[in-house]
């Protein structure tokens, strides 16, 4: 991956457009903008604007943020088909919620819960220990909890139905891969037409959490694994994927798509990141191709 907003050109592609874009792209960023770079967009769409022939510069960025839009450079001739593979991490990007920390409400160990979760996905904690300590505080939990969660406090984020839509119209194949739990993964997968989806199974004994997981956790590295193995099994690169998350666990999935979108992201990540959705909902994603 590179820089967040900056993406190298391959030989032969050196054109580069400017897209400002957000949930609701405010007039004054695009009034800013062209001011910058002395003339109007060149085409608009939707809640985004496109500048052709733009080099990144530190002034830019800064205009973006102080109207608080997002902002990327990107290939003029990009399109849809250019990719096959949707990868997607699950808490706080597909849904708004952290899962764990939700149930964790349940019985009034939020606060340790989330304060794991936080520093796990600043990267500042081993993710599979982190996860085998949050499990082992909900030990004794009813698994009705899990449903109560998933009703009452799970909800999707903005923009998702309008990208697996586009995914499905592009013919892309749609893997969520996540560290959190197949109670939720599977009713998503159900829910949301998802091809594939791979999570954690929380052991549960007469009906209540056991505080294990069962099998190997999914990491970092098993979440780069399984985006190369379903890349390999359609029969396309790695490159053709474009991988979307928000933490630290995330990056190594990122890294192995072509491209890697950080999404209300931790600032590594967005560092990271090929792109970054900070304003945008996820159908900000469509906003990085040419138009079809």
């Amino acid at each position: 991956m590179t820089a967040c907003g900056e993406e190298s050109q391959s030989p032969g592609n050196n054109m580069t457009e400017l897209v400002i874009h957000s949930t609701n792209l405010p007039e004054t960023a695009i009034v800013a903008i062209g001011n910058q770079l002395g003339r109007s967009p060149d085409s608009r769409r939707g809640p985004s604007a496109r500048w052709s022939q733009v080099a990144a510069t530190p002034e830019l960025q800064t205009i973006a943020e102080a109207h608080r839009v997002d902002i990327a450079f990107v290939p003029a001739n990009r399109r849809r088909a250019d990719f096959r593979l949707l990868v997607m991490d699950m808490d706080s990007t597909l849904i708004t919620i952290e899962c764990i920390d939700e149930i964790a409400d349940r019985i009034g160990v939020k606060p340790q819960v989330s304060a794991i979760t936080e520093a796990a996905m600043r990267g500042e904690l081993d993710f599979a220990g982190a996860l085998r300590k949050r499990v082992a505080l909900l030990e004794g939990l009813e698994e009705s909890a899990l449903q109560a969660v998933y009703e009452e406090r799970l909800r999707l984020s903005q923009g998702t139905e309008t990208l697996l839509q586009a995914a499905r119209e592009s013919g892309w194949k749609t893997l969520l891969v996540s560290g959190g739990f197949t109670f939720f993964t599977d009713r998503l997968q159900a829910r949301l037409g998802l091809d594939h989806a791979v999570a954690n199974t929380l052991e549960i004994q007469s009906g209540r959490l056991t505080g294990r997981v069962l099998g190997d956790i999914v990491d970092a590295e098993r979440k780069a694994n399984e985006l190369r193995a379903l890349a390999s099994w359609i029969g396309v690169e790695p490159a053709r994927a474009i991988a979307i998350g928000d933490g630290a666990n995330d990056l190594k999935m990122m890294g192995a798509a072509g491209m890697g979108i950080a999404f209300r992201a931790k600032p590594v990540v967005r560092q990271q990141a090929t792109h970054a959705l900070n304003f945008s909902g996820l159908d900000g994603v469509l906003n990085l191709f040419a138009q079809d």
